[in-house]
């Protein structure tokens, strides 16, 4: 039997009901949104149930949503499982100001790193990780540079042509 989405969205909805939500799908790939405090058992469910037996944590970021009140931080979570040949993405929502979430790294080594990163960049404080430091940016940074708190450009410079960034002038008369 091959493992398909709905198998695993039944599975997922069995064992936590509506705990979880959001369940769509996106070129073949299942995602859903999970509570923070249930991050862990979610993937441990996943990781253990013979019938899925997603043992690899492939990726894991973290988005920055300024406009969701509350839940300004994501944290994105791809599983994959070799067994079946299938990947899915789950987030979890955190706020911006106490961005706490449970560490995987008791279940996957390879989120060791992956949550340093995202530590690194978006300030998101990854609770029970051995070693939570900077590991690219330098240790004096009292900011998170992929968090859209800054402006992308400086809009003062007048160093600068438009035109030759494609914007306004005559370009393409």
């Amino acid at each position: 039997m091959s493992l398909t989405n709905e198998h695993i969205k039944n599975r997922l909805v069995e064992k936590f009901g509506d705990a979880l939500t959001n369940f769509e799908e996106s070129f073949g790939m299942m995602s859903f949104y999970a509570p923070k405090e249930l991050n862990l058992k979610v993937m441990q469910f996943l990781y253990d149930e013979e019938d899925l037996q997603f043992r690899f944590l492939s990726d894991l970021t973290a988005v920055h949503y300024p406009d969701k009140k509350g839940e300004e931080l994501a944290v994105v979570y791809h599983l994959h499982t070799f067994v079946h040949n299938v990947r899915l993405r789950f987030k979890v929502f955190t706020d911006i100001t106490t961005p706490q979430v449970y560490t995987a790294t008791s279940l996957y080594a390879t989120a060791n790193w992956m949550e340093r990163e995202t530590y690194d960049f978006f300030g998101v404080d990854f609770v029970g990780h051995p070693n939570l430091v900077r590991i690219l940016n330098v240790d004096e940074m009292d900011y998170f540079p992929m968090r859209k708190e800054f402006p992308l450009e400086d809009q003062t410079r007048v160093d600068k042509d438009d035109e030759m960034f494609g914007r306004g002038g005559n370009v393409g008369i």
